[in-house]
């Protein structure tokens, strides 16, 4: 298995549309799970609510020393931005103590100056062999606050691109979140906005896990709306967890669905790690993300363009010997065209696995070079392979 999944993960490119010729303007839109990109600092994420009864969960990542400052309310109850009006209050991050220089993994600077070239270098050759530069708009996974984005675009590897970043703190018990940046030249940003995602274990207690970000825009002067998530994980199993998934996939559909109606001409692009498959009962049955263009409809609008990618065996991770395509980019109807014309089409879709970015020994053989073996840091780059689509138009 292992060594069948590395000659798939190699397997780079498919050909989503028939387009042939050759390319005109480009722009790659693509996403990566950055593993685990916390900063050295112990933290915790800090919610005050009596700042702006508008928008009353100010949340941010603050220094855990600083919390003594702050005359934080010990909170009990379910987080909402509501629950919180005219509140403060501190929530400890579960995974905060792991990554610093105290703990097991030893977790210093050298290793996060380390972590931050390794994604830099990943962002900077996504796509790049079509489009001669780096992504117009990428998609982050598992970053712990704002601080580590903004080091991570600040990096001389990427200071060229000049990276804007939309970044909401999340109610995630890790204190892990997604987030987007995007080259400011190519991408106005009109509207951003986080959309919580409340599920519940069989107790009925509350789980907190990502939110899924939403960016609103005009991408070289066309419309457009990014959906980022992170939905829960197959912990407890696949079937048991699936429940919270098919949750995510009915909040990301409300969601799609509603900027749709309102503006039928914004082109819409879902991503980031599913945790299921493209056949799953998540994206086939509550998203209903199709998988051929011609089951397209007014009713069934949204394409998944992983799903050539998942029948030819292609894997995004694996876990236990068992490949997985849980990385995926779910489009609108209005983004695939057979004619290259004046608006952005879909060109390729790719899993983005050069031979730098996969493991060429030992038991892991095939699999993504992740950054961690438990506690010993591999100088490796994420236990996902990233993916992205490039978009063709007229000049």
């Amino acid at each position: 298995m292992k060594k069948l999944l590395s000659i798939l993960a190699i397997l780079l490119t498919a050909t989503v549309s028939a387009q042939q010729g050759k390319l005109r303007k480009v722009a790659t839109v693509g996403f990566l799970n950055v593993e685990n990109l916390w900063d050295t600092i112990r933290s915790a994420d800090y919610i005050d609510g009596t700042l702006d009864l508008k928008n009353p969960a100010f949340h941010r990542s603050i220094p855990l020393d600083s919390v003594k400052f702050l005359e934080p309310e010990k909170y009990e109850g379910v987080w909402s931005d509501e629950a919180l009006k005219g509140k403060k209050a501190v929530r400890f991050q579960s995974g905060s103590e792991e990554f610093t220089p105290s703990s097991a993994k030893n977790y210093n600077t050298k290793v996060y100056r380390q972590k931050l070239a390794n994604e830099a270098k990943v962002i900077s050759e996504m796509g790049a062999q079509y489009t001669k530069t780096a992504p117009v708009i990428v998609g982050l996974i598992e970053v712990e606050n704002r601080q580590v984005i903004e080091d991570l675009v600040k990096h001389p590897i990427l200071a060229k691109y000049d990276y804007g970043i939309v970044h909401y703190n999340s109610y995630d018990y890790r204190g892990i979140d997604v987030a987007l940046i995007y080259q400011k030249k190519r991408f106005k940003v009109t509207h951003s906005e986080k959309k919580e995602l409340k599920v519940f274990n069989e107790e009925g207690r509350r789980e907190y896990t990502r939110d899924i970000l939403v960016v609103s825009g005009l991408l070289d002067n066309e419309k457009v709306t990014f959906f980022m998530n992170h939905w829960p994980s197959r912990r407890g199993g696949e079937a048991a967890s699936l429940p919270k998934r098919n949750a995510a996939a009915q909040l990301l559909k409300k969601s799609m669905d509603s900027i749709r109606t309102a503006d039928p001409s914004v082109k819409l692009f879902a991503m980031g790690d599913f945790n299921d498959d493209p056949v799953s009962s998540s994206l086939k049955n509550h998203l209903k993300a199709q998988a051929n263009p011609k089951d397209l409809s007014e009713a069934t609008p949204y394409l998944n363009l992983m799903y050539p990618l998942y029948k030819k065996g292609v894997a995004s991770l694996a876990y236990q010997d068992a490949p997985n395509l849980f990385d995926q980019i779910i489009v609108s109807q209005n983004v695939i065209s057979k004619e290259v014309t004046k608006e952005y089409s879909v060109y390729k879709t790719e899993v983005f696995a050069p031979p730098y970015l996969v493991n060429k020994e030992g038991n892991y053989r095939g699999y993504p070079f992740r950054s961690w073996n438990g506690d010993q840091f591999t100088g490796g780059f994420s236990d996902h392979f990233p993916a992205f689509v490039v978009l063709q138009k007229e000049p």
